[in-house]
């Protein structure tokens, strides 16, 4: 835990002060679970994160792709002999070995058409179309827990994201008021002005200026949005334990549209949430026993590499599940395989997995909501996806 001065420098006292001046935000909380949902904006490759390594058709979909223990990228770790983990995501083996984290592989929304923005609008508001709903499915679920006067809701970023906008009252934390710049449209910017020497000379003094020791041309590293990630995540696990503080969080990442340069691009990326995901362990102290993480995207990716060494818009993706309360060291959901009659499309990934089941799975099993309200109010129009079980300890 870090000491009072130094929260204050980083800006987390500020944040302090102001819950203190916050009646509703000292409520007391109708639960002492706790949920934080991360986001990853652009599609997680769910191939890239939990190889399928023995699986013949997936070296065949991905010959300079494919990941296995050893060759080109090595420390691949194995979990039952069929899928691994990607090596970005190695220091979270403890955590798997300890039973504190499942993958869910093949999961998905029930949108099938790619674009980010509906993608991630649907995946948000909960009612199983694009814009079906001007609210979040998470703001919907707190009302069902909110019988007092208490924030339960926690926003960590510049902006509210739309799963948690509606009726009930949200607490926001943000260490800056600019979001980093996503790497990709720095490389689409400078490849535009290749030829202009001139733009190319501002734009690095402007990178200089923003943080002179980070080279924002190479993919490896960015210090910059590791840091601020893993600023949330200790402020997220801050404001959650608090006795009458919040109880539900919100974090998000951008970044995870690899079309070109994959392998180069996730290492860090999962770095990043590996990261992210041991401060919130460690600062929910605990806490942690009682605390389970969600890390979702809008949809994977294809099944087979594009010709940029990366993968394009999908459907089937992967989901991380972490916390103390839930039954880890596990590979969950059913997996179709990927062979060319297994794929969707002869293209995608097949979504044998629900997102909507696996959030009920969390309402319900964990944060204690009536299924009957998860299945009218917050999920309206699924009861064709029953909550998984065996997730939950």
């Amino acid at each position: 835990m870090w000491t009072r001065r130094q929260m204050i420098q980083s800006g987390l006292g500020s944040v302090g002060l102001a819950l203190l001046g916050s009646r509703s935000a000292f409520a007391s909380a109708p639960t002492e679970n706790r949920l934080v949902l991360i986001v990853l904006r652009g599609g997680l490759d769910g191939l890239d994160a939990l190889p399928p390594f023995e699986d013949r058709s997936y070296k065949h979909l991905r010959p300079t792709l494919a990941l296995h223990p050893g060759g080109d990228l090595e420390g691949v770790q194995s979990l039952d002999g069929y899928f691994g983990m990607h090596p970005g995501l190695a220091p979270l083996q403890p955590l798997y070995q300890a039973g504190e984290l499942l993958f869910v592989p093949a999961i998905s929304t029930r949108y099938r058409t790619r674009s980010h923005f509906d993608g991630q609008n649907l995946l948000e508001n909960g009612s199983g179309t694009p814009f079906g709903a001007r609210t979040g499915w998470l703001n919907r679920a707190i009302l069902g827990l909110n019988d007092q006067d208490a924030r339960l809701g926690l926003s960590i970023g510049p902006a509210v994201p739309l799963i948690l906008h509606g009726d009930a009252s949200v607490q926001t934390w943000t260490h800056s008021n600019l979001s980093p710049v996503d790497e990709e449209f720095l490389a689409r910017l400078m490849n535009a002005y290749q030829d202009d020497a001139h733009f190319l000379d501002s734009l690095h003094d402007a990178q200089g200026a923003l943080k002179p020791e980070l080279d924002m041309t190479a993919f490896e590293g960015q210090p910059r949005r590791r840091t601020e990630f893993t600023l949330a995540a200790h402020a997220a696990a801050d404001l959650l334990s608090q006795t009458k503080g919040p109880r539900i969080a919100v974090m998000e990442m951008t970044g995870w549209d690899t079309h070109f340069a994959q392998q180069r691009r996730l290492m860090p990326l999962l770095g990043m949430l590996s990261s992210g995901l041991l401060e919130l362990k460690s600062g929910l102290g605990t806490h942690w026993d009682k605390t389970t993480v969600v890390v979702v995207s809008e949809f994977g990716r294809t099944a087979g590499e594009n010709g940029s060494r990366g993968t394009d818009h999908g459907t089937g993706g992967l989901s991380l599940i972490a916390g103390g309360a839930v039954r880890g060291g596990q590979i969950a959901g059913t997996w179709p395989g990927l062979s060319n009659k297994a794929l969707l499309d002869e293209r995608d990934v097949r979504p044998a997995n629900s997102y909507e089941a696996l959030f009920k799975t969390l309402l319900i099993g964990h944060l204690g909501l009536d299924p009957g309200f998860v299945e009218d109010k917050v999920f309206p129009n699924s009861r064709a996806f029953a909550p998984m079980d065996g997730l939950l300890g």
